[in-house]
Formats: structure tokens, C-alpha cells, sequence
């Protein structure tokens, strides 16, 4: 995975974001530190800001005001002078740092499994198509997907097309990793395999924001969960801190009640 040489500093750094749609404040000075390693999972009730969140880290939605850095770097505007926003060019240097995978997979159709890798591999790296293949079929084979590196999306479940989504993230070698509720459009028998994923490249040592409604997952898997509500980060710590029953929270207990039938 790619390094710094300054490992001291967060690897992720949000000081005091606020994102607004209209007259709807969806962030409310939001702050977030994320160490290199970790694995954070963002958690909250529906509209609490979760994925707009995500969407600002990898500047596809940009934030009124405060800071994102990454590495260091301010991630949608130039550091110099007054806030204007980078270039495209510089937006997307700066986005291939930061692989992101959606709920809805985002696959190119009509390119197969090795293909939706190869392309970013090619087109942003600047890799030869023989070096794109070697790497997508790598990552194929981390995720389990070897026999399918030429199978079309169609022709992939779910869960498969889910962990070529995985695949075609991490191959980009990317500082951080952004999951979106990735396993919220899988039939439950599917979940399984694409959490196991996630958690080999924890273990690997993939630092990763992940937003999630899979409690007992947060729960095995994260160094920190965020609870979010209301555009704000309103509890944050170790999991068994966060998801504890006797909790003071009284939004966070209202939350996590909706799960406790499931015994996470």
C-alpha cells in the first residue's frame, strides 16, 4: 500500500467541515482524524451524513468550508491564496489516494472483471496493458476471483461484482480506502463474503473509512466507529466503548437498540 515518509501525522485529518444542499446543512463542522492502519467505521441513522462525508474526503462532493487533508494535502482546493478549488487534473492526482467502493458496484458494463481494473491501472497509473493485466489478476485472486478475471458484470453476482469493486479500488495502491455501505444492495447470504475481503485487507494492514449498518462487522474489525447524527460526529471511540449497552448517549442508544436483536 502506499506510504509516507511522514508517518507521524494523520493519514486523514478533517478539521471543522460543514457541507450545505440548499438551505439543509447535511455536515456540521465536522472533525476526524484517521491514523495510517486504522480501520474506522462511520455509523448513524439515515441522513446523519455518513456518505456525504465520504464524498468529501474523495472530493466528489465539495465541502462550504473547513479542511481535508490527506497526507497532508489539502484535498479540493489549492493551499495558496484564496480558497479555490484544484484543477481537474490536480483532483484527480489527488483522488487516485483515495479508492472508493459504492454500494451499487459501479461497474463498466461492458468491460470484463480484469477489464474495470485494468482501466483506472492504465489510464491514471500510466501501467502497460501486459502490467494491468499481471496486477488485476493479482487482486482478482485476492478477492477470490481468479476463474472470473474475463467474465462480464452481468455474468457475476452481487457479491462477486462487489469484490471486483474491492479489487479495482486497492489495485490503484491508494493511501486510504473509502467504503459506501458496500454490502446494503447484497441478498444477506452475499454480505458474508465481501466483509471477509475487507477484513484480509485490515489485516494487511489497508487503512480504510467505512460506512456500514453491519454492527457485529464494526464491531470485530474497527480500531474506532464514529457515530454521526445530525450532520455531526456526536460519539467516537474504541468499539466496545461505542456500542456498549450502558451507553449515556441517548441518540447512540436509541441507535444501536434497532440492532440488539441481532446480538452484535
Amino acid at each position: 500500500m502506499a506510504t509516507s515518509s511522514n508517518d507521524n501525522a494523520a493519514l486523514l485529518d478533517i478539521a471543522g467541515v460543514s457541507k450545505a444542499f440548499g438551505s439543509v446543512e447535511v455536515l456540521r463542522s465536522v472533525s476526524l482524524k484517521v491514523d495510517r492502519g486504522e480501520v474506522v467505521t462511520v455509523i448513524g441513522p439515515s441522513g446523519s451524513g455518513k456518505t456525504t462525508l465520504l464524498r468529501c474526503v474523495n472530493f466528489l462532493e465539495s465541502y462550504d468550508s473547513g479542511s481535508i487533508r490527506i497526507d497532508g494535502k489539502e484535498v479540493g482546493f489549492r493551499e495558496a491564496g484564496a480558497r479555490q478549488r484544484r484543477s481537474e487534473r490536480d483532483l484527480a492526482n489527488m483522488r487516485a489516494e483515495t479508492g472508493m467502493v459504492f454500494q451499487s458496484f459501479n461497474l463498466f458494463p461492458h468491460l470484463t472483471a480484469a477489464g474495470n481494473i485494468m482501466l483506472g491501472l492504465t489510464k491514471v497509473r500510466g501501467k502497460s496493458k501486459a502490467e494491468a493485466r499481471q496486477i488485476a489478476e493479482h487482486w482478482l485472486s485476492r478477492v477470490g476471483l481468479a476463474h472470473k478475471a474475463d467474465s462480464l458484470p452481468a455474468e457475476l453476482s452481487g457479491g462477486q461484482q462487489q469484490r471486483v469493486g474491492i479489487a479495482r479500488a486497492v489495485a490503484m495502491e491508494p493511501k486510504i480506502l473509502l467504503l459506501d455501505e458496500i454490502t446494503s444492495a447484497l441478498d444477506p447470504e452475499l454480505v458474508g463474503e465481501v466483509l471477509a475481503v475487507v477484513r484480509s485487507l485490515a489485516e494487511d494492514g489497508m487503512t480504510m473509512v467505512m460506512v456500514t449498518h453491519e454492527m457485529a462487522f464494526a464491531r470485530d474489525a474497527s480500531s474506532r466507529i464514529v457515530f454521526m447524527a445530525d450532520g455531526g460526529v456526536s460519539a467516537v471511540g474504541p468499539p466496545k466503548e461505542i456500542l456498549a449497552e450502558e451507553t449515556t448517549n441517548e441518540r447512540l442508544r436509541s441507535f444501536l437498540a434497532r440492532f440488539r436483536a441481532s446480538h452484535f
